[in-house]
């Protein structure tokens, strides 16, 4: 069953047809995974000309998975399901190999043109994308299936219910990105961008159409802006970071810049609109170059929300999806008024904010103290400016290292009746340990929890990493008393190999 919760742009679509496997690494090797309706690629009995490979599926890295008469597992760079390919094998396994396409003999129905040139298996192609090949929707499906995969093979679970996949704009999305600068002094000129596929030097980068347009514009004038400092041969890196208007780079410099250089700097902020921070070392280090510059700052119109933020804190590279991921997340965790609810994993309260305009009373926590102190600081400004009536509820935010919880640590923060779970790609095993360590616990000994202290009704898990939200829901749903009762796929990086999630747990009446 497919639910939708979610009527919103960006569009939440699936493309149907398209067959994926979930293996970690190419020594799992996949089990073929074919789609009912399309048939096996061949007529039973046919045998394929020498040479030849029949992809049935693809992987996490976006490889072409085909199997040889012996089946053996062939991992093929650029080759889609569907399709009949010659391809190069450039390593063997025992059990597998990993190969690059060289010719197509039956072309995928998803397979389109490139939008950008700099993508492909040729030298020096950008290693930024791994899916341009392929149509977004069908990217979209293929991210999909990972999840599903992820999710039964990594965790035994099965999602009761499928979310329809969120989609949005495939081009122009990456608000955040670390752009590699390299003085190339044989070629006379430096390179801005990302590294080459599958290499450690940056590409010869021209354009990148996933960058905002008007970011896209200025690779060319980054080139000749840091070719003309005195510093080119010890800046490595320009990070960037758009607000809703306000761009910001922050500039990395192993060396103390010159007066000259400075002036360089400030020139180009001018005529590009933009506002350079400079970072001389660790992140400690990074400083505003201009004292009166604009805020960075991105909004959350459904809730009244603005979340100001510096450069290199961590905020959704996407920011069109991530309007609608809060939004979806907050309606799927169903919060009533008189509800309390913890966020974890709060960074700067991207969640956190919106809930408190729903909830009883919130707590965000969090593991860095400097990102606990700039959630307080986003809670009191968005507070200070709420319309007559409707204040943020109470809310608070604590320093905690979330990967050393334990059972004792979960029942001191009190209950809550929903929590949202939004952690790094490490995933929030020793969170959904404690909760499970509990459950057991209960099971065991029936009244042994403090008076007053349950499990949370309703657990919404944003994950950026299919594996360990597998890992985690396996805990939550055969030790910590839950159903998985929705799950589903969030494009955040078009054509990309990256699957960013949410999956839903309802508590069971095991709690009871």
């Amino acid at each position: 069953m497919t639910t939708d919760s979610l009527h919103s742009t960006p569009t939440e679509t699936a493309a149907p047809g398209l067959s994926t496997v979930a293996a970690e690494t190419p020594a799992e090797a996949p089990a073929d995974s074919t789609v009912p309706g399309h048939g096996d690629l061949l007529a039973p009995g046919t045998e394929l000309p020498p040479g030849w490979l029949a992809v049935n599926a693809l992987d996490l890295e976006a490889q072409g998975v085909a199997r040889r008469a012996d089946g053996k597992v062939v991992f093929i760079d650029g080759a889609l399901p569907f399709e009949l390919v010659s391809a190069q094998v450039n390593r063997k396994k025992n059990n597998w190999e990993q190969a690059t396409l060289t010719e197509i003999h039956r072309e995928s129905s998803q397979r389109v043109r490139p939008g950008c040139a700099h993508f492909g298996l040729h030298a020096g192609a950008c290693g930024g994308c791994k899916m341009q090949h392929l149509q977004v929707s069908a990217q979209v499906a293929v991210k999909q299936r990972v999840l599903e995969d992820n999710l039964w093979h990594l965790g035994k679970v099965k999602a009761e219910n499928l979310l329809r996949p969120i989609e949005g704009p495939a081009w122009g999305y990456r608000y955040r990105a670390r752009l590699s600068v390299r003085h190339v002094v044989k070629k006379g000129t430096v390179l801005v961008g990302f590294h080459e596929r599958k290499s450690r030097y940056v590409a010869d980068m021209r354009e990148c159409p996933v960058l905002p347009p008007h970011v896209n514009a200025m690779l060319l004038p980054l080139r000749e802006l840091i070719a003309g400092m005195e510093a080119r041969d010890t800046c490595p890196q320009i990070e960037l970071a758009c607000g809703d208007h306000v761009t910001a780079l922050v500039l990395r410099h192993l060396e103390p810049l010159s007066a000259a250089d400075l002036e360089r700097l400030q020139a180009f902020a001018d005529q590009h609109g933009v506002q350079w921070w400079l970072q001389s070392k660790g992140p400690d280090t990074v400083r505003l170059m201009k004292a009166d510059s604009p805020v960075l700052s991105y909004a959350l119109p459904e809730f009244g929300i603005t979340m100001p933020f510096k450069p290199t804190d961590f905020t959704q590279v996407n920011p069109h999806i991530n309007r609608v991921l809060v939004t979806r997340a907050l309606r799927l965790l169903e919060v009533q008024r008189d509800e309390r609810v913890i966020d974890w994993f709060c960074g700067l309260g991207n969640f956190t904010l919106p809930l408190a305009t729903q909830a009883r009373e919130v707590l965000g926590i969090e593991g860095s103290e400097t990102l606990v102190a700039r959630s307080r600081e986003n809670y009191l400004a968005n507070q200070a400016t709420r319309p007559a009536g409707g204040a943020l509820c109470p809310t608070g935010f604590v320093a905690r290292n979330l990967f050393e919880m334990t059972p004792e640590m979960l029942v001191a923060d009190g209950y809550a009746d929903r929590w949202l779970v939004d952690p790094p790609r490490e995933g929030a095993f020793a969170l959904a340990k404690a909760l499970s360590d509990l459950h057991q616990q209960h099971l065991a000994q029936p009244g042994s929890l403090p008076a007053g202290w349950t499990a949370p009704k309703r657990i919404v898990y944003v994950s950026c990493n299919p594996a360990t939200l597998a890992r985690d829901a396996g805990l939550l749903v055969h030790q910590g008393g839950y159903r998985c009762v929705a799950a589903g796929a969030v494009n955040m990086f078009p054509h990309t190999a990256h699957v960013e999630s949410m999956a839903v747990f309802e508590r069971t009446e095991a709690w009871l």
